[in-house]
């Protein structure tokens, strides 16, 4: 490691040239990486909603309508003007509107009111709109300017345009924030005005190379886009703050500098490289997810980490002997007083509160697998400062929950289709059907049905029946209306319908996370274990580690069933494994201290003197990834990255505490077990009987001298 340091000193301007250059060429390519912003399109190719949405599209020219335009006082006729303006935009497919589903020219008194009022009422028409794909951006723009600002329009085609937008601002919000705080907390953490901003560089050098690395995926999930440098920047933080901590302590041995640092990356490798290990495979374990937006979260964020390492062990020493010199002349005495006293209050309640956490830790894991969860995007968008939650609230407000529905059957038999659609239309919460059953009717031979009518319901081997539920996901029991109306589909054709929309894609995405999410947690938990094994040499402690920090993410996801508060599923299955992966790294250097401590002293002592040289540490650590994740919490308006950044930042508090005020009573109180499960562990006083808090008057001594 001294030669491979030498050589990277020797040859440190070229290295600061290639990864400037490396960090430029990637700001620019990272602007040609895609961003997907559907959940629908990241569920398994074996999902029955992904199979039904292919043969739709091969047998229609329309898909499922994703979209609802509210026009407010409005006539009948005036509707109907606006529905043929709305067909001839750029990008949409298709309009529904109430003359599809029953008879405008009869008095509406005759057709079924719940049908009526699904379209039609107080003079305020909404319509389901169907827009291409390809084409969401031209549409919706068109179709905003046809409406007006007045008027409302929402589903899961204005979320794709609308979101990109809003979440790329809200990306510059969070970091213009994030930066600046995180730089005011290096300062008040460290020795000079200078180092702060060698760890700024240091990591966004790492963060601009993989943003643009990650061009190799095509396109990435809005998760990954928008969290993604957040999270690197908050848990990557910590290697260059270990290799700088030692760089120092070298320097004030009297060592020269690129001695200093050789020594210190010797010195500080094997922390950071485990550090790094335990982070990256926490993201890993996202890997084997079935629902890709684990996979795609994992895979860019164990590559961002991967990064981070290397910028740490290879850009910064570079760096840092080339401006060395400015680290000295920009030196200023410590902000933060010592953590003695802390370390003596910790060390009095330290009884009480490991207590209190066993008593909560059950109480916690039985509440986080309680919560009440919602696994598609259809309450992703609904934060009232933007435009889109304002008009999706002003729509349910109106016309309550409404969620379209296709049911694709085999075509050929109009009684069979007639007597189906009539079951539909019986369920109360079945507002509507447009079909050829119920908009054409048995009695009209399909060669008098014009052609665009006859194009959105028949195809060359289906009937298409497009239903309106008046439910979502946010409702209870929503699940079993969409089951519900499947059974009918089922009842008449078994096997052969083909079932497809939001809800059922939902539906799909249910089934999937929620397998997901014992395999992702147990390979999270065995991946690090296996590390710690290999780390520590132990076999108890990197289950007592572990057990720390998956107490602090059960109370964390246990605090949103008492709050009655409902989570993201997929923010609750990747915060699971990235509160364990980055806040490991906290109980690893507390307990590394402990047992070199344990060396030369008895456990309670050492436990103090762990806490007095730790405490700063893991607090700076925990103080950056609070902070990212409780900014990204407030200013992101996509609900999913507002409730991650949310859970990481209190989940980072949770850890931190649970390390610093129950992990001590725990090495102690499990001390022998651990004595006798780790290879070569030199405790002092092995051959004495170690009574913790009641030492002798020579250990006591000892303990003086060890400390000095």
């Amino acid at each position: 490691m001294e030669r491979y340091t030498q050589f990277l000193l020797r040859h440190r301007i070229q290295v600061i040239v290639l990864f400037v250059a490396a960090a430029a060429v990637c700001a620019v390519l990272s602007g040609l990486v895609g961003v997907n912003y559907k959940f629908a399109d990241y569920l398994p190719e074996e999902a029955a909603s992904t199979r039904a949405i292919e043969v739709m599209e091969e047998e229609y020219s329309q898909a499922v309508p994703n979209m609802r335009v509210l026009i407010s006082d409005v006539s009948i006729p005036e509707a109907l003007e606006y529905k043929e303006r709305l067909k001839a935009a750029e990008g949409v497919q298709e309009v529904s509107w109430l003359d599809d589903a029953v008879n405008i020219y009869e008095p509406l008194e005759m057709a079924p009111q719940k049908t009526v009022d699904e379209w039609y009422q107080d003079g305020n028409a909404l319509f389901s709109v169907t827009v291409d794909e390809q084409k969401e951006e031209e549409a919706v723009a068109a179709v905003r300017e046809i409406i007006g600002d007045e008027n409302c329009m929402a589903g899961s085609a204005v979320e794709s345009v609308i979101a990109a937008s809003d979440t790329a601002k809200d990306v510059q919000k969070i970091m213009l924030l994030v930066v600046p705080i995180i730089f005011l907390i290096l300062l008040l953490t460290t020795n000079s005005w200078f180092e702060p901003v060698l760890f700024l560089i240091t990591i966004g050098i790492a963060i601009l190379i993989n943003m643009g690395t990650n061009l190799i995926f095509g396109t990435i999930s809005f998760v990954t886009n928008a969290a993604g440098p957040v999270l690197q920047l908050a848990v990557s933080m910590d290697y260059s703050i270990f290799l700088l901590h030692r760089f120092e302590e070298n320097r004030k041995l009297g060592r020269k500098a690129e001695a200093a640092m050789c020594a210190a990356v010797k010195q500080s490798v094997s922390s950071i490289l485990s550090s790094g290990l335990t982070t990256v495979t926490g993201f890993l374990a996202l890997v084997f997810m079935a629902f890709q937006i684990g996979p795609d979260l994992g895979w860019a964020m164990s590559k961002a980490i991967v990064f981070s390492l290397i910028s740490v062990l290879c850009f910064l020493p570079a760096l840092a002997i080339s401006t060395y010199k400015l680290i000295d002349r920009t030196g200023h005495r410590p902000f933060v007083p010592g953590f003695g006293g802390f370390a003596g209050f910790v060390m009095k309640v330290r009884i009480p509160l490991l207590i209190l956490t066993v008593l909560l830790v059950p109480v916690s894991w039985l509440a986080q697998n309680q919560n009440r969860f919602y696994y598609g995007g259809s309450e992703v968008y609904t934060s009232q400062a933007t435009q889109l939650g304002r008009d999706t609230k002003a729509i349910r407000d109106l016309y309550g929950t409404s969620s379209p529905v296709v049911l694709m059957v085999p075509r050929g038999d109009l009684e069979k289709e007639a007597a189906m659609n009539a079951e539909l239309l019986d369920l109360d919460y079945v507002t509507s059907v447009i079909s050829y059953a119920n908009s054409v009717g048995n009695a009209i031979p399909s060669d008098f049905v014009p052609s665009d009518t006859l194009s959105a319901l028949y195809s060359a081997n289906y009937s298409r029946f497009i239903l309106t539920l008046d439910t979502e996901e946010r409702e209870n029991g929503w699940d079993e209306k969409v089951n519900a109306v499947r059974n009918i589909g089922e009842k008449y054709y078994g096997n052969e319908i083909q079932y497809a929309g939001d809800l059922v894609s939902t539906e799909d995405l249910k089934t999937t996370i929620t397998q997901d999410n014992l395999k992702v947690n147990l390979l999270a938990i065995g991946f690090v274990i296996c590390i710690l094994l290999v780390n520590f040499k132990s076999v108890s402690l990197p289950l007592l580690l572990t057990l720390v920090i998956e107490a602090s993410i059960w109370i964390n996801l246990g605090l949103p069933y008492f709050s009655g508060s409902s989570l993201f599923y997929i923010g609750y299955l990747i915060v699971s494994t990235v509160q364990l992966g980055a806040t490991i790294d906290y109980a690893i250097l507390f307990t590394d201290r402990y047992l070199e401590f344990r060396g030369r002293m008895p456990k309670k002592d050492a436990a103090r003197q762990t806490l007095k040289a730790c405490t700063l540490s893991i607090l700076t650590s925990s103080l950056v990834l609070t902070l990212a994740g409780s900014i990204l919490g407030l200013i992101s308006t996509n609900g999913v990255l507002s409730q991650l950044g949310t859970l990481i930042g209190r989940g980072a508090v949770l850890s931190f505490v649970l390390v610093i005020f129950v992990l001590p009573s725990l090495l102690m109180l499990f001390d022998g077990l651990i004595r006798r499960t780790t290879l070569h562990a030199d405790f002092y006083g092995s051959g004495k009987q170690d009574t913790g808090g009641r030492d002798s008057a020579a250990e006591r001594n000892g303990l003086t001298g060890g400390a000095q």
